[in-house]
């Protein structure tokens, strides 16, 4: 091992997730799943499953080891270095390879969550007759309020009660009666259909489950709950047993399960009512949600928009403080959602100017769809070059001492990486095709 704890320790660490093991997947694994199911991603699963019906099923399983491994990766890299993921490139990598980096995660984590912040909002809209932007303006506050007064303690027992929001979308696929045949096929029995339509689904599916800013926070995170137990210092967090590894690693399965389960569901409900019916263009959450009313029965409308709603306080502060976190340790500020706003008064600014571009872009006018689109090209050219480079630092005994990645680990870290590199090409072969 690295530079790391001490005995004590680790063994305080190890009796503490002894007694809390199953606490800790609930407020870390089921919080990072939970946010990779942003309402940004549900516009795009919902509107997979509406275009091509259950034939499009298989993506949830064959995504989900994918989903482990990055998270697990940048779970691991918190957990044994100490540090955030940005804190390490600067620390190991030439500033221009960190900034190149960088620039791609903050402009892809600020289009995001403005096009989220403007998916809830259309959500509340079919409940509320409150114009969109006012809404907007309002969730922007409530979350930056949460984030500036909140303890990071309390963030995380309130993100944890806000994934749980993500299971209206079981109780949706359930009443939308799907064909018992027609789903065992299409979860089986990869479909795929060499046409522009579908590679550029299929591409955006998977951007979205391997976006970037699940392995800045998943990082971050590690690194908070080591501070709440009181090692402030990078040479106190450094290090980890095997056995914390290996609760890590059950923790974000769980957590990856979760946020998989949600994703099948969302193409499931869609793709039994909207794909049958033929309502095939659908391109945001809320459209999903109104377009479901009046086939599968208001029950499954409400459900549908209830999850866009819950899932997006959670998602919109991942990406805003995630930025944060990354142009912090880029610039060497202080940074904790444990330290009070005078403590930390940059990285807490920084926060609010990301929520306020976010919320800015909502008053430009712009299609959130169009926005998104955006943001999956900035997203798919900076994700690859970010976990190859997690790859490296998981593989350097230098950052990880001897708890480098092993050979299954590596086997299916490399492949991810390869998955998002194709994508990422499949991406640019879809604006020629």
């Amino acid at each position: 091992m690295t530079e790391s704890k001490s005995s004590a320790q680790l063994d305080q660490c190890a009796k503490s997730k002894d007694n809390g093991s199953i606490g800790r997947a609930l407020g870390l694994g089921l919080i990072t799943g939970a946010a990779d199911d942003d309402p940004s991603a549900i516009g795009t699963y919902a509107s997979a499953g509406a275009r091509f019906g259950p034939d499009i099923l298989w993506t949830a399983p064959v995504t989900l080891p994918m989903m482990f491994a990055v998270v697990y990766l940048s779970s691991k890299l918190g957990q044994v270095s100490g540090r955030g993921l940005f804190h390490v490139i600067k620390d190991h990598y030439p500033r221009w390879l960190l900034w190149s980096v960088l620039v791609g995660v903050l402009i892809g984590n600020t289009i995001e969550a403005a096009a989220d912040l403007g998916g809830m909002a259309a959500a509340i809209n079919l409940f509320v007759a409150v114009d969109v932007p006012i809404i907007v303006v309002c969730i922007a506050l409530v979350i930056f309020a949460l984030q500036i007064y909140g303890s990071y303690l309390l963030i995380r027992t309130i993100f944890r009660w806000l994934a749980l929001a993500l299971l209206a979308y079981a109780g949706s696929a359930v009443l939308a009666n799907p064909d018992g045949a027609a789903v065992l096929r299409g979860t089986l029995v990869p479909t795929i259909h060499f046409n522009k339509e579908f590679l550029s689904i299929l591409v955006a599916i998977i951007g979205t489950t391997l976006s970037a800013y699940l392995y800045t926070w998943q990082s971050n995170e590690e690194v908070e709950e080591e501070i709440a137990k009181g090692r402030t210092t990078v040479q106190e967090r450094k290090g980890a047993t095997r056995q914390e590894l290996r609760r890590s690693r059950r923790d974000i399965i769980i957590g990856m399960m979760f946020s998989n389960l949600v994703m099948y569901f969302i193409i499931l409900s869609t793709g039994s009512t909207l794909y049958t019916h033929g309502q095939s263009d659908i391109e945001t959450a809320a459209q999903a949600a109104e377009a479901l009313r009046p086939i599968a029965g208001d029950a499954a409308g409400i459900l549908f928009a209830a999850g866009v709603i819950g899932v997006g306080f959670l998602a919109v502060p991942v990406m805003t403080t995630g930025a944060a976190y990354d142009l912090a340790q880029a610039l060497g500020w202080r940074h904790s959602l444990h330290a009070k706003f005078a403590e930390a008064r940059k990285f807490y600014l920084a926060v609010g100017a990301f929520t306020l571009i976010a919320v800015a872009l909502n008053f430009l006018g712009f299609n959130p769809m169009k926005a998104l689109v955006w943001s999956g090209i900035v997203q798919g050219f900076s994700t690859p070059p970010l976990l190859l480079l997690i790859m490296l630092m998981t593989n350097n005994r230098k950052i990880m001492g001897h708890q480098v990645n092993g050979p299954g680990l590596n086997a299916l870290g490399w492949i991810t990486t390869a998955a998002i590199f194709l994508a990422s090409l499949g991406l640019v072969a879809t604006w020629f095709i």
